[in-house]
C-alpha cells in the first residue's frame, strides 16, 4: 500500500479480506493524466482478494483485477434491489433447453434428435437421454442403442420424457418395463425472492458467493461421493453454465451451514444444490441463500427462476411453495431395465 498504510487502517476503505464473497463497491486508481490521477469505480462481487489484489465481478460478469495499492476506498454495499416485473414466458421445450444448459453434461452424443447424456452417474439430469424429436431409428432400435450407449460407461440408460418426446415412446417403454420417476419443473418471478435477502432477519450478511465451489461448500454436498470419476464429473457439471455462482451461508465462527448454486441463462436464473447441515435445518438458511443468489442473478438481467424437484420431495415442493414457484410442467425419468 502507498506509504505502507494498510488498507483497512484507511477511513476510506471499509473493507478487508473476509469480505470477499459480498457485494461491495470499489473506487481503485487507474491512471495518471497530466500529473492527476483518474479513479474508477466499480460496483459487484468481491471475487477475490490476495497478494496478487483484487477481484470484482460487476452485473456484466466481465471481472476487475487490479493490484491493493491502487485501491482508494471500498465498502460493502446492499444487494441488488431486483425491480418487479412478471416472470418470463416460456414453454416447457424452452424451460427444458435453458435448464439443460444450466446444469451440462461431461459427455453428449447425438442420436438423430435425441442427446444422450453421461457424467460418470452424476445426478439423473446428466445422465439420461433428452428423448425429444425423432431419434432417426425406430423407437425399439432406438431404445436398444440407448441401452448399449449407457452399458457402455457402466451405467443404467435413463430417458428424459416431456412432450416433445416421439408419439408411441410411452408404449415401448412399458412394454419393456421401465421404471419412471416424476419430476416437476417449477417457476417463479424472481424479484421477490430476491428481495428477501434485504429483510434485515434473513442473515444475509453471512452469506458469501464464489464462482467455484470450495472443499467447504462441496463437503455439504449430499451428491458427490467419494469416487474420484464421479467427484470430477461432479465438478465439471456444477461449474459449467452460462455464468455460474455458489453460496455459502456460514455461522459465526466461519462453520459452512448451508449452500446453494445458481446458473443465469439470459432472463432465466435455475437454482439447484441447495442443502443444509442437519443442526441448522429449519432455520430459514435455505431461503437465504437463494435470495442472495437470486439477488446477484437480477443484477445480472435475470427475472425470472426455475428448478427442477422430484414430486414425491414433499418437504422441498413446500418450501418452494412458499417462495412463490408454481408448476410449469411435470416430466418423466424412464429407467431402462438391463438386458
Amino acid at each position: 500500500m502507498p506509504g505502507g498504510t494498510p488498507a483497512t487502517d484507511r477511513p476510506e476503505v471499509r473493507l478487508d479480506r473476509s469480505d470477499v464473497g459480498r457485494r461491495v463497491s470499489v473506487r481503485r486508481l487507474s491512471e495518471v493524466v497530466d500529473g492527476r490521477p483518474v479513479f474508477r469505480d466499480v460496483i459487484g462481487v468481491l471475487e477475490s482478494w490476495d497478494d496478487h489484489g483484487l477481484t470484482v465481478v460487476p452485473r456484466n460478469g466481465e471481472a476487475v483485477t487490479f493490484p491493493e495499492d491502487l485501491l482508494v476506498a471500498g465498502k460493502p454495499v446492499p444487494l441488488f434491489p431486483a425491480r418487479r416485473v412478471p416472470r418470463p414466458e416460456a414453454g416447457p421445450g424452452e424451460l427444458m433447453a435453458v435448464a439443460a444448459r444450466g446444469w451440462p453434461a461431461v459427455e453428449q452424443e447425438r442420436l438423430g434428435d435425441w442427446t444422450l447424456r453421461a457424467s460418470a452417474g452424476f445426478t439423473r439430469r446428466a445422465n439420461s437421454v433428452a428423448a425429444t424429436g425423432d431419434p432417426g431409428l425406430p423407437l425399439p432400435a432406438a431404445l436398444e442403442a440407448v441401452r448399449d450407449w449407457y452399458g457402455a460407461r457402466g451405467l443404467p440408460g435413463y430417458l428424459e420424457l416431456t412432450g416433445d418426446s416421439p408419439a408411441g415412446l410411452d408404449a415401448e417403454l412399458d412394454r419393456l418395463g421401465a421404471e419412471y420417476a416424476p419430476t416437476l419443473l417449477r417457476t417463479a418471478a424472481l424479484a421477490p425472492l430476491a428481495r428477501a435477502a434485504r429483510e434485515p432477519a434473513g442473515g444475509a450478511e453471512r452469506v458469501r458467493l464464489a464462482r467455484t465451489a470450495g472443499a467447504e461448500w462441496t463437503a455439504l454436498y449430499r451428491r458427490v461421493s467419494g469416487d474420484p470419476a464421479t467427484e470430477e464429473a461432479a465438478r465439471r457439471v456444477l461449474h459449467g453454465g452460462p455464468s455460474v455462482w455458489f453460496a455459502t451461508a456460514r455461522a459465526g465462527d466461519g462453520t459452512p451451514l448451508a449452500i446453494g448454486r445458481v446458473a443465469v441463462d439470459g432472463v432465466w436464473a435455475g437454482f439447484g444444490a441447495v442443502e443444509v447441515a442437519p443442526h441448522a435445518r429449519r432455520t430459514g438458511l435455505a431461503t437465504t441463500v437463494m435470495a442472495v443468489l437470486a439477488a446477484r442473478a437480477a443484477e445480472e438481467g435475470a427475472t425470472g427462476a426455475y428448478l427442477q424437484v422430484e414430486a414425491d420431495n414433499g418437504g422441498a415442493i413446500a418450501l418452494y411453495d412458499r417462495l412463490g414457484f408454481t408448476t410449469s410442467h411435470t416430466y418423466q425419468y424412464a429407467r431402462l431395465p438391463r438386458r
